[in-house]
């Protein structure tokens, strides 16, 4: 159950970004914005990790 949410999480995520783009909320540039966050991304996986019920 915990892959699915966490598929489901993703799916969310990416399509909250296409949308915020299409609505020029944010500018379209993926590779900037992982290029910023992804200590963040790793940092959200690893709390994800730790509190993984087994």
């Amino acid at each position: 159950m915990g892959s699915n949410l966490f598929a489901a999480v993703v799916l969310i995520l990416v399509g909250l970004f296409f949308l915020a783009r299409n609505l020029g909320w944010i500018d379209g540039n993926l590779g900037a914005i992982l290029a910023t966050w992804w200590p963040t991304i790793l940092v959200a996986c690893g709390i994800g990790m730790l509190f993984k019920r087994k």
